[in-house]
């Protein structure tokens, strides 16, 4: 069957490593999968991740930002999640429109209606079945991620994040239906047992 996992959370929330475990779970029990990734997955989406996230030289606006990201989500949803999806593959994606939100419009504080209207014309109005949120405090997500080269929204300070993972929350809070939240400092055995038990339920249905 046909469904939409979107996975979220700030800098350090393990999404990486639970869109994997989760796509290879899938694929185990011979279910149709794909796993891709925003902004990306496709040419033109490659191209507008390295512009984005490590274009440091370059002052890009907040507007501009939300343009890009929902260039790079519009070529996605036309060129790999809805032919996906019409072929009753889950499609497993790593950021999607909650993103913007929480980052261009909690984070840059652009305005939310704005945004949502945005992102409704990249995507053709196309939303998740769920939503995984991977909550974590910001402090130990940067903890986690020590050591390593940071991209351009992982150099903002701790307010930015901070605004990032309370809208995050909020949003969460207002589609409790759609939105599954987990506490990211779980151990990672003990949050794949959580998706998986949501997923497979969704998946019987």
């Amino acid at each position: 069957m046909a469904l939409f996992i979107t996975f979220e959370g700030g800098e350090g929330s393990g999404k990486s490593v639970q869109t994997r475990a989760l796509y290879q779970k899938l694929r185990r029990f011979d279910i149709p999968a794909i796993l891709i990734h925003e902004p990306g997955s496709t040419h033109i989406g490659e191209k507008l991740t390295r512009l984005l996230k490590w274009a440091q030289s370059t002052n890009i606006s907040p507007l501009t930002e939300l343009m890009l990201f929902n260039a790079s989500r519009a070529q996605l949803v036309d060129e790999v999640i809805r032919p996906a999806l019409k072929e009753d593959n889950v499609v497993i994606c790593d950021r999607y429109t909650d993103s913007t939100i929480a980052y261009q419009g909690y984070g840059r504080r652009l305005d939310i209606a704005v945004i949502k209207n945005i992102n409704d014309m990249a995507t053709g109005m196309l939303k998740p079945d769920i939503t995984i949120l991977l909550d974590i405090p910001v402090n130990e997500g940067f903890a986690r991620k020590r050591g390593q080269e940071q991209d351009r929204f992982e150099q903002e300070d701790r307010v930015f994040h901070q605004r990032v993972r309370k809208g995050y929350l909020k949003l969460a809070a207002e589609d409790t239906q759609r939105w599954l939240v987990i506490d990211a400092t779980l151990t990672q055995e003990q949050i794949r047992k959580i998706i998986w038990k949501k997923v497979s339920s969704l998946l019987s249905k």
